[in-house]
C-alpha cells in the first residue's frame, strides 16, 4: 500500500499526496480512539513506534525516519511520532482500528483470502468498490480490480485489505486488455463492471453504439470478456443506455471467447431495477445486463431470464426504507459559514474522523448496512460550506419545496431561470426514499437538502443512503468524496443480483 520512503525523491505529486493522507487518517484514528478510551496521545517519543511504523510499512528502517521528517515538517511530524508511540505501548486497544493500515496485518489477510475456494471475480471500472462489496458480502473473491480515476483506486485499495495491491490495477483499461493475462491467470467466474458510455443519449437503431468514439471503453469492455471468457457477466449502466439495449445484446452474441480448445458465446438480456427494491433508501434506476457462458446455460438450464425472474421475486419480499432510516444515528452538524474551509475539522461541522456518539445499529437498516455490526468511529462526516442566502433557503423550505416555492423567491438567486433550474434547489421527504445520489453534488448539494437541518447532506448521508457501511471511509478530498459515493453502485442492490448469480454457479460462500 505503501511506496519504499526512500525513493522519496522519485515520488509524484500523487504519491506523496497519498502518503500524507494515509499518515493523517493514522494520526486522526489515533486520535479519535484516544478520546474515546480515556487514553492520552500527547506522550513523549520513544523508540517503540519505530518498529510499529516498519510493521505497518509506513518506513523500512530507522534511518528513514529523517526522510519522513522532511516530508512531513512541523507539527504533523511531531503528531505522528507521538500517536505511534502511545499506540505502541497500547497495541491491543488500538490495532483493530489500525488493521486498514498496517502492511503486516494486510498481507496476511491477503495470503488467507488468495487460500479460499470463493468464486473469483474480476472488477473493471470498479470505481470506489460498490459493486464489488456487494459480490464480496455474497461470497466472491476479487483477484482484479482497475479503474483510471487513482483516487478511487486509493479508496478502493484501503476499505479492501484482504485484497493483494498488485490485483488492483490504476490503468486505462485501454493499455491493460491486451495484455491482461499478465494481471490474470486461471478461470474466472464472474466479471462485473459499468463502462462509461457517454454516446448511448444521442444513440438510436440507425447508429451502431459500439462504433462511437465516445462508447470506446464500452468496447473494451466487451473485448475483456472474449480474453478471459468469464462464466457470467454483469455490466450495469444508465437508463440511457435501453436506447440500444438490441445493439448490446448483438454485441454480447458476437463475443466467441477461446479457452484452450473450447470456443465460447453468451446468453445476454437486460432488465432496469430500481435500488429501492433492494432495501437501499434510494431511488436509484440502472440498467443492468447479465451475460451466461453457454456451458453453464446448457449445464444447469438457467437462463439470464431466469435469474432476472428470481431477483424479482426476491425483490417482492424485500423491506422499504426511508431516508430518514439512513439519517438516523449521526449527530446533528451546523454548516460552515466561510468558504475554503471544507478541509479544516471542528466540534460543530464536524471531522474527517471522529468517536461515534452512536452504535451504528439504530435501526433496521443501519443493521443491513452495516452487517449488524457496531462501528466505534464515524467517517466523513462533515458538514459543507455554505452561504447566509443558502442557509436562509435551507431554512425556509419544507420538505418536498424546491427553486420555485415562493417562500424564497425574494431571496432566490436564479429565479430568472427557474425553468431549467426548478430542481437546483430541493428539500429531501425524510418518510420517501431518497432522490438519487449523484456525481454532481460535488458541484453543490442544493439539490438533497437535508430534511430536518439547515444544511445539505454529508458525504457519510449520502454513503449511508447508497447503503455504503458506516466504517468504509472514502479518502481525497472532501468536495471529490462526493463525486466517489455518486458514481457507485449501491452494495445492496449489488448484492442483491450477486446472489443469485452465485446460487447458480454454487460458490462457496464464507458466512464469515
Amino acid at each position: 500500500m505503501y511506496q519504499p520512503i526512500a525513493d522519496l525523491k522519485k515520488w509524484d505529486n500523487a504519491a506523496k499526496r497519498y502518503y500524507k493522507e494515509k499518515i493523517e487518517i493514522f494520526i486522526k484514528t489515533v486520535m479519535a480512539v484516544s478520546k474515546k478510551e480515556g487514553i492520552s496521545w500527547n506522550v513523549s517519543y520513544d523508540d517503540g513506534a519505530v518498529d510499529l511504523f516498519i510493521e505497518m510499512g509506513f518506513i523500512k528502517q530507522a534511518d528513514d525516519l529523517d526522510l519522513l521528517k522532511a516530508l512531513l515538517k512541523g507539527e504533523t511530524y511531531k503528531d505522528f511520532m507521538r500517536c505511534g508511540t502511545v499506540v505502541a505501548r497500547n497495541r491491543n486497544t488500538y490495532d483493530s482500528y489500525l488493521l486498514k493500515l498496517n502492511e503486516k496485518a494486510r498481507k496476511e489477510l491477503q495470503y488467507k483470502e488468495s487460500k479460499s475456494t470463493k468464486l473469483r471475480l474480476v472488477d473493471l471500472f470498479c470505481g470506489a468498490g460498490g459493486l464489488s462489496l456487494g459480490f464480496i458480502r455474497e461470497g466472491c473473491r476479487v483477484v482484479f480490480a482497475n479503474d483510471i480515476d487513482e483516487l478511487c483506486m486509493e479508496t478502493y485499495k484501503y476499505n479492501h485489505p484482504e485484497i493483494s495491491e498488485e490485483n488492483v490495477i490504476c490503468g486505462d483499461i485501454r493499455k491493460i486488455v491486451d495484455s491482461i493475462d499478465d494481471y490474470i491467470s486461471g478461470d474466472i467466474d464472474i466479471v462485473i463492471g459499468g463502462p462509461p458510455c457517454q454516446g448511448f443519449s444521442s444513440a438510436n437503431k440507425h447508429h451502431r453504439v459500439i462504433n462511437d468514439p465516445r462508447n470506446e471503453l464500452y468496447k473494451y469492455y466487451i473485448k475483456a470478456i472474449e480474453k478471459l471468457a468469464p462464466k457470467i457477466v454483469v455490466m450495469e449502466n444508465v437508463r440511457g443506455m435501453l436506447k440500444v439495449a438490441n445493439q448490446v445484446v448483438e454485441d454480447y452474441e458476437s463475443i466467441c471467447a477461446k479457452k484452450g480448445d473450447q470456443e465460447y458465446r453468451y446468453k445476454v438480456t437486460n432488465s432496469l431495477l430500481n435500488s429501492v427494491d433492494f432495501s437501499v433508501a434510494q431511488s436509484r434506476e440502472r440498467l443492468i445486463y447479465i451475460a451466461i457462458r453457454n456451458d453453464i446455460v446448457e449445464r444447469t438450464g438457467k437462463t439470464p431470464e431466469l435469474i432476472f425472474k428470481a431477483i424479482d421475486a426476491n425483490r417482492k419480499n424485500a423491506a422499504v426504507f426511508n431516508l430518514s432510516a439512513a439519517l438516523e444515528g449521526v449527530r446533528p452538524l451546523e454548516p460552515p459559514e466561510v468558504m475554503g474551509v471544507g478541509e479544516l475539522d471542528t466540534e460543530g461541522a464536524g471531522r474527517k474522523i471522529d468517536v461515534n456518539p452512536f452504535d451504528g445499529r439504530e435501526n433496521e437498516y443501519l443493521r443491513l448496512i452495516n452487517d449488524d455490526r457496531s462501528i466505534p468511529l464515524v467517517y466523513n462526516h462533515k458538514a459543507r460550506y455554505c452561504s447566509p442566502v443558502n442557509h436562509e433557503i435551507y431554512r425556509r423550505l419544507n420538505p418536498g419545496d424546491d427553486a420555485t416555492d415562493p417562500k424564497i423567491a425574494d431571496i432566490m438567486p436564479y429565479a430568472h431561470r427557474n425553468d431549467k433550474f426548478k430542481d437546483k434547489y430541493f428539500k429531501l421527504y425524510a418518510d420517501r426514499p431518497c432522490r438519487t445520489i449523484t456525481a454532481h453534488l460535488r458541484s453543490d448539494c442544493h439539490s438533497h437538502i437535508h430534511p430536518t437541518e439547515a444544511r445539505t447532506l454529508t458525504p457519510r448521508e449520502a454513503a449511508r443512503v447508497q447503503s455504503f457501511p458506516d466504517d468504509y471511509f472514502f479518502l481525497g478530498p472532501y468536495l471529490k468524496t462526493y463525486i466517489q459515493i455518486g458514481n457507485a453502485v449501491p452494495p445492496l442492490m449489488a448484492r442483491g443480483i450477486a446472489h443469485e448469480l452465485i446460487k447458480l454457479l454454487g460458490g462457496d460462500k464464507d458466512e464469515n
